[in-house]
């Protein structure tokens, strides 16, 4: 049995094997367009296309089931419209807060690739930092700031990030969508949500949205070969900036609300992504 835990097992071995478990298990050897779907972006993959299957986490090595109200359990096959390729839509991830190490969290992405995929699409819900950015806004990553004190990249593997989110992908979703906005995204360790204090130290490094995900997925799959696309969900101001205490429940509804723009949106560009590849 191979443990992503255990400092001898190599990680992208257990990434192969999770994959050839989920070409087998939805008869699609191959994915091209991998999606991680954060809070607010569930309804995404009903618009891509067609569902061709649906594995439970648990049943892929390396994967676990969701540990956060409001995401998945599962993953899927997903036929990409007309256009013949396929998405792999994993409905959770793994978050650093959850204790089980950077592997797992960066496990679905690394498994994406071994999977065939060359592009991956990284969501998440998140709070602003702009009032003007309320909640079930969509803001494209264009920089992060990872403040987790942690990397996925092990050893002497110096992985260039200059530009991690990739400016053909955010110029796609301009074409498809040209009022959105940019910005930076920092991640914070979590699961406790940011302090005041902590939101206007972001502000002030160059932050416009702070989580508790995405960076470490991001720098694996930068690691990878893959190409990233990241779109956060404004569910929330961030601490200081609204007076309103801030809850998960406040992000599950934000989300819901915000689900039909969003899963068009995101429809839309994996969509073309695939057209283009």
């Amino acid at each position: 049995m191979l443990d992503l835990a255990d400092p001898a097992t190599d990680p992208f071995e257990v990434a192969q094997h999770a994959a050839d478990v989920i070409a087998e298990r939805t008869a699609v050897p191959r994915h091209d367009v991998a999606l991680v779907l954060g809070s607010g972006w569930g309804r995404t993959g009903d618009l891509i296309g067609q569902t061709l299957a649906t594995v439970d986490n648990a049943d892929v090595p390396g994967f676990r089931r969701a540990a956060v109200e409001g995401h998945s359990g599962s993953l899927r096959s997903v036929a990409i419209g007309s256009t013949g390729r396929h998405a792999l839509v994993y409905g959770t991830r793994t978050h650093f807060y959850e204790g089980h190490g950077v592997r797992a969290v960066v496990h679905a992405v690394r498994t994406a690739r071994a999977a065939g995929c060359s592009t991956i699409v990284l969501t998440n819900g998140c709070g602003g930092l702009h009032p003007e950015w309320g909640p079930g806004t969509p803001v494209l990553i264009k920089d992060h700031l990872n403040l987790t004190a942690a990397s996925p990249v092990e050893g002497a593997n110096f992985v260039d990030l200059t530009d991690l989110y990739s400016p053909r992908l955010r110029a796609l979703a301009h074409r498809i969508d040209p009022g959105l906005d940019e910005g930076v995204y920092v991640q914070f360790r979590g699961p406790h949500y940011e302090t005041p204090a902590e939101v206007a130290m972001a502000k002030v490094l160059g932050g416009d949205l702070v989580g508790m995900s995405t960076t470490l997925e991001a720098i694996a799959a930068r690691q990878a070969g893959l190409e990233v696309l990241g779109i956060s969900l404004v569910t929330n101001l961030a601490a200081g900036i609204s007076d309103t205490p801030l809850s998960h429940q406040e992000v599950i509804r934000a989300g819901q609300a915000a689900a039909g723009r969003c899963g068009a949106l995101l429809a839309a560009v994996v969509t073309k992504i695939a057209q283009d590849a």
